[in-house]
């Protein structure tokens, strides 16, 4: 959104009453997140609210506003979007088309996938540690394409091979908000889920 904002926009409200100010702010926040399909950063909705208002708190009330919907504010990555509540993906798939949008990918497609969120930034190689075998440009290529992974920095060795990392889309997916909220291995390993 940088670069977008609409000069005749009457941020500051100063004709409202401050109730009906926050209000309209909050308004304004949940009409960006609503149209927008990835996360939006702090910035980007500061360009909408009063100058010095604190974004944080128009989401947290938000938040609160939206409770009993079933749709919520969520953090994912350094920005918020509008998500349908886990509990209510049953009706979703039930009344909509939304096969088009799963991931669908195999068990090795998410082990890989799985070994680069632990592992990040892994390059082929580090992949190729883990797994005894090498990883395909394929598989590579399709967890980039669906904008799961993207590279990371290069190694600092002879060649400088690329490493690959998650991204938002990937946090977005699995419903995190950020690297912190993967599973602890321990816990995984414990539950029988071991992580490569």
């Amino acid at each position: 959104m940088a670069g977008r904002e609409d000069r005749t926009l009457d941020r500051e409200l100063a004709d409202l009453t401050p109730d009906v100010r926050w209000r309209e702010w909050m308004r304004r926040i949940e009409a960006v997140l609503f149209a927008s399909s990835a996360p939006v950063a702090r910035d980007d909705l500061a360009r909408v609210v009063g100058q010095g208002v604190s974004v944080d708190l128009l989401i947290e009330d938000l938040a609160v506003d939206l409770e009993g919907r079933p749709y919520e504010v969520a953090l994912v990555g350094a920005g918020w979007i509008l998500r349908t509540k886990p509990a209510y993906a049953p009706v979703i798939r039930a009344a909509a088309d939304v096969a088009g949008r799963a991931l669908n990918l195999s068990d090795f497609d998410l082990a890989v996938l799985a070994a680069i969120a632990f592992h990040q930034p892994v390059s082929r190689d580090g992949l190729k540690d883990i797994f005894g075998k090498e990883i395909s440009r394929d598989l590579i290529g399709r967890l980039a394409e669906r904008d799961l992974i993207g590279t990371g920095p290069r190694e600092p060795r002879r060649g400088a091979p690329y490493t690959f990392v998650t991204t938002a889309t990937f946090l977005a997916a699995f419903g995190l908000a950020s690297l912190r909220d993967l599973p602890d291995p321990e816990q995984l390993d414990d539950a029988g889920l071991s992580v490569p």
